[in-house]
């Protein structure tokens, strides 16, 4: 079993933390905050203050305000005075999850999924166009004694883990996809879909095994979907920025989980960059391999050959394409895995942070803006040359400032990172 769309740094369109020999010349991107609103975890921290018997999750509207839904009169009032929108509900995180409860303690049915929708208040239980009219009536009548709380529908295509096509990451004839660069601190590893392969799968660049990349070393799959490769070619960069295409990059410096209602950017061999909402957190998936819980659902759409590849936003990393159905003519659902889960459990973390900085966190609103640093081997050489231009004092921000201002000032302003480069990749 193969997940596709290898992001290639050296030479795939669509990005990846992996793949370029040391050196280059691409542009490094910094992210920087577009919306200039208030942080969008100021949400998850009034959530886990109330707790789940007086909240029932919260989002980013569209004017990028946090919004926490709450059952009480009491939890509302302490929603605004700390700064965000209270949304009165029916059904406490509790009951809600109740519900999932059930239904994950029922005969699985590959096709299917399920999640907490905050805005509606409900649970969302989708079936694909492979669940039959008989599995999908005993899902209604399982689901019937939960009714004011669940919503079922049905989708088009069908949830698989994006299987095919891709740029080159080989092993026996199979290929996958690289998610992250990430480090122990001592040794080089690629985060990716944990249905790429069992431990001890070893990965070269091209169908011939001449080149080696790295190993397989720990895989969860089904139940979650991530996997870890050790790099054995010391050849390899292993610094943590990812391709977008027209030698652009951009550094991921944190990893953080994001809110529902975030704009949210994916990268892909396959379909190249492309963005869209978060629709629901801590997702369940009934692949036809089995099942995974706590995704990330957005609507970003993906294609066979971008399995494995990065969900980001800014200089955050959010996740890695775990599958979903359609594709980026008709749109559909896409789940992602969250790094943020995946480098706990492994030891793990971003290179050039420290170890237990992968957690915790949600994700700001960013947009890529324009950069003149050129990568580096890895990401502690950018670092000294951030301190070094510490060191000349304030009047040099203030004038890379006002050269930053001019060159905005030039193009309009644009949300998506389609704005800034090419849609042809």
């Amino acid at each position: 079993m193969v997940c596709g769309g290898l992001l290639v740094a050296q030479s795939s369109p669509g990005g990846s933390a992996h793949g370029a020999e040391s050196g280059g010349s691409s542009q490094v991107l910094d992210g920087e905050n577009a919306e200039g609103g208030p942080r969008t975890d100021l949400g998850s921290r009034l959530v886990n203050e109330l707790g789940a018997s007086r909240t029932a999750g919260n989002w980013t509207a569209a004017d990028g305000k946090p919004v926490v839904a709450v059952t009480d009169a009491d939890a509302a009032d302490a929603v605004s005075r700390a700064g965000a929108r209270a949304k009165r509900v029916r059904f406490s995180m509790d009951q809600l999850k109740s519900a999932t409860e059930t239904l994950r303690s029922a005969p699985r049915v590959a096709g299917t999924a399920w999640m907490v929708d905050p805005k509606s208040n409900k649970v969302m239980v989708l079936g694909d166009s492979s669940v039959s009219t008989s599995d999908w009536s005993k899902m209604k009548d399982m689901a019937e004694p939960m009714a004011d709380e669940v919503n079922m529908q049905r989708t088009t295509g069908t949830f698989t883990t994006k299987t095919n096509g891709a740029a080159p990451i080989f092993t026996n004839g199979s290929r996958c996809s690289a998610g992250f660069n990430v480090t122990n601190g001592q040794t080089g590893f690629i985060l990716t879909a944990g249905h790429c392969g069992p431990p001890g799968t070893p990965w070269f660049q091209d169908t011939s095994g001449k080149t080696s990349i790295g190993t397989t070393v720990q895989t969860n799959f089904p139940g979650n979907d991530f996997s870890l490769v050790r790099y054995d070619n010391t050849k390899l960069s292993r610094n943590s920025v990812l391709d977008v295409g027209s030698s652009q990059q951009v550094k991921i410096t944190n990893a953080a989980d994001p809110t529902v209602g975030q704009e949210v950017f994916r990268s892909g061999a396959t379909s190249g960059l492309r963005s869209g909402k978060v629709t629901g957190l801590n997702a369940t998936v009934n692949y036809p391999e089995g099942s995974v819980s706590g995704l990330i659902q957005t609507t970003v759409c993906a294609e066979p050959g971008d399995s494995g590849g990065p969900l980001f936003v800014g200089n955050t990393a959010l996740g890695v394409t775990s599958g979903g159905s359609g594709d980026c003519t008709k749109g559909g659902v896409t789940f992602f895995q969250p790094v943020t889960k995946a480098m706990t459990a492994l030891g793990v973390t971003i290179p050039g942070t420290r170890i237990g900085d992968a957690g915790g966190g949600t994700a700001d609103n960013s947009a890529i803006a324009s950069g003149t640093q050129a990568a580096q081997d890895d990401a502690t050489s950018l670092d000294g040359i951030m301190e070094r231009a510490r060191a000349f004092g304030p009047g040099l921000w203030i004038i890379a400032g006002g050269v930053v201002g001019f060159a905005i000032s030039l193009r309009p302003r644009r949300r998506r990172y389609n704005s800034y480069y090419s849609p042809g990749w």
